[in-house]
């Protein structure tokens, strides 16, 4: 799909978006295949951004897509370390605009959309073919996609739960009274 193409409304994003905090800007899926969303895992990640994962049913294999802000230069991609390998050197290379992140035995793919960064990332032995794949395909999701991604989210941010047992004054520390046995 074509970055763009059918995407959905852009209050329709904000109005799901919302209920988790996620930057409207931020939300974005992909497509690989013989992998399939994992609903419960939408969610947010790193400052306003978003994660999902898909999982590969027939091999075990996830994936995971990690929106934020900001842009990758050549020194900058080398520089940021690997969140699953901090300590090894990272190498860069652009590939056909999708920057390939290597350290050790660790891959990632970013790709770069209107001033995100989208980080494909895997587990479980999921190929490095699939997070190329995931992250040449990232877009802005279609209606229906964007159903399937806040599947399993509120349409509205649940209300704090009211405590009985706090204080109204002091330092807000729950009344344990104590008792025989502790």
């Amino acid at each position: 799909m074509t970055p763009g193409a059918d995407a959905a409304d852009a209050s329709s994003i904000a109005e799901r978006a919302s209920a988790v905090g996620v930057a409207p800007d931020l939300v974005y899926t992909t497509e690989v295949d013989g992998y399939e969303l994992a609903p419960q895992s939408v969610g947010p990640g790193a400052a306003d951004g978003m994660s999902a994962t898909w999982f590969n049913s027939t091999t075990g294999a996830m994936l995971t897509i990690r929106t934020d802000r900001g842009e990758l230069t050549e020194a900058s991609c080398a520089a940021t370390p690997l969140g699953d390998a901090p300590d090894e050197a990272v190498t860069c290379t652009n590939e056909d605009g999708v920057w390939h992140r290597h350290g050790g035995d660790i891959h990632e793919y970013v790709a770069v959309r209107d001033g995100a960064l989208i980080r494909a990332t895997g587990a479980n032995a999921a190929l490095p073919g699939d997070l190329l794949q995931a992250a040449e395909n990232v877009h802005v999701p279609t209606d229906a996609e964007l159903d399937a991604l806040f599947a399993d989210v509120p349409e509205t941010p649940a209300e704090p739960v009211e405590r009985g047992d706090l204080p109204e004054n002091g330092d807000g520390a729950p009344i344990d009274p104590v008792c025989p046995g502790g």
